[in-house]
């Protein structure tokens, strides 16, 4: 696969390592164009006592859709392709955000809502075409710089959604559907397929199609059962704090539409800095491992600053809290999702990759919920509780250096032809 693709000479417009750099930074773009408005749109409908539990369940809702659909969508992948996947995800979003944006009930924004998480397998399918065309020591640079685009859509995003929510609260969501239509258009004229017939998976059964079975097959790989367990712990606080940050802005520190984009700016910013720039170097230097553990230390970090910030409410703390755990974000993911891709099996890099993104489904699907109840406990509940979490994926982390370095080649139990 590899020497097939890097065989041809093509132009940049149709490079594969273009597209999907854009299309990831298309994909947070249009994700966190619609989060600065999200919170006042949900206030349209539900008591403010309610606004943070609200969010929560749109929150909740998606990630349960991306749960089912996600594993499914990897193993698909495997059988027919990363590119039939990818196309299909972006008519998902197109759809929902269209709907999120022309939403006249609570009801409907949960209903738009789902219908992006019942095709969310973009993210899963961009990994796995990586994984085919790269070689496994290339791929935590090259997750780096999938990590850093998408910094660069969240730091584009959420400005642009802020000053478009000054015109309409619905504007933001308009305009991540249009891009999510332009991405689709690109993918289909000029992505080539990676995932060719002979490498396939040789068949798809309904076994595969069960939303556990990937995950349960992927649990039995002992160096990827215990990433996926410190990865889980990560998602998790990760959701807790994102989920919570806009509401938690807009109470704390009376933050407006705008006010909320350029926070979220942060996030992008130090996301480019920190997975396109500063990851790859720690990655030569100390190894993937080494880089996701310093990443889950500095999490913890910010975590704590966003929760001091209920009693020292300062603006300047929050943006260096986020600033400080989104670096944290940026040493962790990339690394740790080289670490997963190179222990699964070359030719189930999608079920992996499916399991992997379903089993973060779970933890985002835990996170709001978790971080809705301890928010109406205490504004800095979700975040020491965050912390907690992140200490714990450090143990876990921590437990892969023990693990012998191996080639996996086993493949995922079929029934019988």
């Amino acid at each position: 696969m590899l020497e097939k693709i890097s065989s041809f000479t093509l132009p940049v417009w149709r490079s594969p390592k273009v597209i999907l750099a854009v299309s990831v930074f298309l994909n947070f773009a249009g994700f966190t164009l619609i989060a600065p408005v999200a919170p006042f749109l949900v206030t349209q409908y539900v008591s403010p006592d309610r606004l943070a539990i609200s969010v929560s369940m749109i929150m909740t809702l998606y990630a349960v859709c991306q749960f089912v659909a996600a594993p499914v969508l990897g193993a698909l992948s495997d059988r027919l392709g990363r590119k039939p996947i990818l196309i299909a995800a972006l008519v998902g979003s197109a759809t929902g955000y269209f709907l999120f944006g022309t939403a006249g009930s609570f009801w409907m924004l949960l209903v738009s809502r789902a219908i992006d998480g019942l095709t969310a397998g973009n993210t899963g399918a961009v990994y796995a075409y990586v994984a085919d065309t790269t070689e496994p020591g290339s791929r935590g640079k090259a997750f780096g710089v999938l990590g850093a685009a998408g910094g660069f859509g969240f730091l584009i995003g959420p400005a642009v959604g802020g000053l478009l929510g000054e015109i309409s609260l619905s504007a933001p969501a308009f305009a991540a559907a249009g891009l999510a239509i332009l991405n689709l258009i690109w993918v289909i004229v000029a992505l080539p397929e990676s995932n060719f017939g002979h490498c396939r998976s040789s068949s798809l059964t309904l076994q595969q199609l069960n939303p556990l079975s990937p995950l349960v097959y992927a649990l039995r790989l002992p160096l990827i059962k215990i990433a996926f367990a410190s990865a889980f712990l990560f998602y998790l606080a990760g959701t807790m704090l994102q989920v919570n940050i806009a509401v938690f802005a807009k109470d704390i520190l009376s933050f407006e539409p705008l006010e909320i984009g350029f926070l979220l700016c942060t996030v992008g910013v130090l996301d480019i800095i920190s997975q396109g720039v500063f990851a790859p170097r720690l990655q030569a230097i100390f190894g993937e491992l080494s880089t996701a553990v310093a990443g889950l230390a500095i999490n913890a970090l910010g975590l704590m600053m966003v929760a001091a910030t209920v009693d020292i409410t300062s603006s300047g703390l929050l943006f260096g809290a986020i600033a400080i755990f989104t670096l944290g974000d940026g040493f962790y993911q990339p690394s740790m999702s080289a670490v997963i891709s190179n222990a699964a099996p070359g030719d189930q890099q999608g079920v992996v990759q499916g399991a992997n993104q379903a089993q973060q489904s779970i933890a985002r699907t835990l996170g709001p919920l978790a971080s809705g109840a301890l928010y109406q406990l205490s504004a800095g509940g979700p975040y020491i509780a965050g912390a907690a979490v992140i200490l714990a994926s450090m143990f876990f982390a921590g437990k892969i250096r023990k693990q012998p370095v191996e080639t996996d080649d086993r493949r995922q139990p079929r029934s019988s032809h």
